[in-house]
C-alpha cells in the first residue's frame, strides 16, 4: 500500500487544543502529517517559528504518544498547494469549527483544486469541546491574565503565560 502523506497548514500561534484535535483525527487518514507553519510578511507572530515547532512537538509527544513520530513540523511561504506538493502530500487537511469556516474553506478548496487537481482537500470537523477555540481568543485571554488551560495543551500554558508577563 502506498504511504498517505497529508499537509496541515496554519499559524499555530499558539497551538491549541483545536489544532491537536484535528491532528488526532488526521492520524486516522494519513501515515505522515506535515504541520506547515505559514510565514506571512504582513503578520508578526507571538511565538517564533522555532518556539512553535517546540510547542507543537511537545504537545504531540504528550498527547499522542508514539504517533507523534508521524508528525513533522515545517515552515512554508507562498501557496499551500506548492508547499504540500514539495513534501509529497496528496492530502491537505483543513479543520472546520462552524459554517463560517466551511464557506471560506470551500472557496479555498475550489481554488486549490483548480491549481492542483492531484491534491485532495479533506475537511475534519472539530470535536464539540474545541469548536469555540481560536488562536486570537486564546491570545486575548492570555494577555488579560485569564485561565487559558482549557484551550491549549498543558505544555503550551507556561510559555503562553510567559509571553504576557510584565
Amino acid at each position: 500500500m502506498t504511504e498517505r502523506t497529508a499537509f496541515y497548514a496554519g499559524s499555530f500561534d499558539p497551538p491549541t487544543n483545536g489544532h491537536l484535535d484535528v491532528l488526532k483525527a488526521s492520524l486516522a487518514i494519513a501515515d505522515t502529517i506535515y504541520v506547515g507553519i505559514g510565514r506571512q510578511a504582513s503578520k508578526t507572530p507571538l511565538f517564533s517559528f522555532e518556539e512553535r515547532v517546540e510547542l507543537i512537538g511537545n504537545s504531540c509527544r504528550d498527547e499522542l504518544g508514539e504517533d507523534a513520530a508521524r508528525i513533522k513540523v515545517v515552515s512554508f511561504g507562498g501557496l499551500l498547494v506548492d508547499a504540500a506538493r514539495s513534501y509529497g502530500a496528496t492530502i491537505m487537511i483543513r479543520g472546520l469549527r462552524d459554517g463560517t469556516d466551511l464557506d471560506y474553506e470551500m472557496q479555498m478548496a475550489g481554488m486549490n483544486e483548480t491549481m492542483a487537481p492531484d491534491l485532495q482537500t479533506v475537511f475534519l470537523p472539530a470535536s464539540p469541546s474545541v469548536r469555540t477555540i481560536t488562536t486570537t481568543l486564546v491570545r486575548q485571554i492570555a494577555s488579560m491574565g485569564g485561565d487559558i488551560s482549557p484551550f491549549v495543551p498543558p505544555s503550551v500554558v507556561g510559555p503562553l503565560k510567559a509571553k504576557f508577563k510584565a
